[in-house]
């Protein structure tokens, strides 16, 4: 049987952000960081297609921006659930929001559910200017409870070089959410700012039973051979393929995988065997 590939990390844009560049980078200081320069990639849903079969990607989980501004995170949903209607369900669409906004967060969560968003991400409460460990962050996970929601979040590695787009999240914030977060299926992007590589200390490993990390731009953070040691550590039943495309071409991060060193049997479920049972598609 061939083997199904999900990428749960990609990003896509309305045509009228890349469009408007300017405009967003002058309103959103997140934005304006990590795509103000005129080669960062922007990429629509009919790009992510393209690459898709270019690089014989089946599904691709397609993430909302962390706007500051909630009319941003609504017209952003509403291109994710549109763009995943008409893939006919080959794009995974996890919506976008601010839970600085209270009441209208809430609503928008709500909406985007039974729009059929399968999650919520690339979430970065600290560059919202929201706390996760904090009201907020508990308003969320229920409402991630009630809906059947994954939660994905952008996690700042404590090390390492600077990069744009590296603070989004401290991952002692993120350890603490997760680790009260129950049954919840929370993700980790880039390997979870290296969390799992904790996972070996018996308290760290008792409070990660819902935690997922996802393998996206690894290649500007890690040498590959740390998919070895996550996967021992965590499980390879946790780790997702992630390419955060358009920054890594799908088809390069495909081959990162499978150069990577795991056995074939830790490359399927990396690939797309663990991705389909935390979207219940398995």
């Amino acid at each position: 049987m061939r083997l199904v590939i999900i990428d749960f990390h990609t990003h896509v844009f309305p045509p009228q952000v890349g469009e408007n560049r300017p405009e967003y980078v002058r309103r959103d200081p997140t934005f304006a960081e990590m795509y103000g320069r005129v080669r960062a990639k922007i990429a629509t849903a009919e790009d992510l297609l393209h690459s898709m079969d270019g690089a014989g990607v089946d599904l691709s989980v397609a993430l909302g921006f962390a706007w500051r501004d909630h009319d941003d995170c609504v017209r952003h949903n509403d291109y994710l659930l549109e763009a995943a209607e008409k893939s006919g369900g080959r794009i995974v669409p996890f919506c976008t929001v601010n839970m600085q906004a209270g009441e209208r967060a809430v609503n928008e969560v709500e909406r985007c559910a039974r729009g059929g968003a399968r999650g919520l991400g690339e979430l970065r409460p600290d560059s919202q200017g929201w706390l996760l460990n904090g009201e907020a962050g508990e308003a969320l996970a229920n409402l991630a409870a009630r809906h059947n929601l994954v939660l994905l979040f952008h996690v700042t590695e404590p090390a390492g070089h600077e990069y744009p787009g590296k603070r989004g999240l401290r991952l002692e914030s993120f350890y603490r959410f997760v680790a009260g977060a129950g049954d919840l299926a929370v993700v980790g992007a880039h390997l979870a700012g290296g969390l799992p590589l904790y996972a070996p200390m018996p308290a760290v490993r008792n409070a990660l039973s819902g935690l997922f990390a996802d393998t996206a731009a690894l290649r500007y953070l890690y040498e590959p051979s740390v998919l070895i040691g996550v996967a021992q550590a965590l499980g390879p039943d946790r780790l997702l393929f992630g390419s955060d495309y358009p920054l890594v071409e799908q088809s390069a991060a495909i081959e990162e995988i499978r150069a990577s060193g795991l056995d074939a049997a830790a490359q399927q479920s990396v690939l797309g065997g663990s991705a389909g049972r935390v979207l219940g598609f398995t």
